[in-house]
């Protein structure tokens, strides 16, 4: 269920590296306890994010959630279309319902992240 190629969070962020960057978003795990999105409030383009430090805001029906960064770096692509469309996130979290793309200041940090057999045994699912 969950991508062997993506690094995980405890916060249920993923991060998937590309080259020198970092793609990231959060899990199928997270979409579905969230319900229906609603909303997706994500920094600009050039905005620096911490590691583990609030990066945007996602909405649902149920509720309002802090994204967390998964690396320290600097945004440089954010996806807009789900400004339109934040029922992405629930459709395709892992695919087109990403959110930031990072070029990281220390990809190292991803070493600390959870693989998908980690990330399942944590939430209590079978990888």
């Amino acid at each position: 269920m969950y991508p062997q190629d993506l690094r995980y969070s405890t916060e249920h962020e993923w991060a998937k590296v590309e080259g020198g960057k970092i793609r990231v978003g959060i899990t199928k795990f997270a979409a579905d306890k969230l319900t229906d999105v609603v909303f997706v409030e994500l920094p600009e383009v050039g905005a620096k994010v911490k590691f583990m430090q609030p990066f945007g805001v996602v909405e649902s029906v149920k509720a309002v959630s802090d994204l967390y960064a998964p690396v320290t770096g600097t945004v440089v692509e954010v996806n807009t279309k789900l400004v339109d469309t934040p029922e992405v996130v629930n459709t395709d979290p892992h695919g087109r319902g990403w959110m930031i793309v990072v070029k990281p200041d220390d990809a190292n940090e991803l070493n600390t992240l959870m693989t998908a057999e980690q990330y399942a045994k944590m939430i209590g699912e079978s990888a």
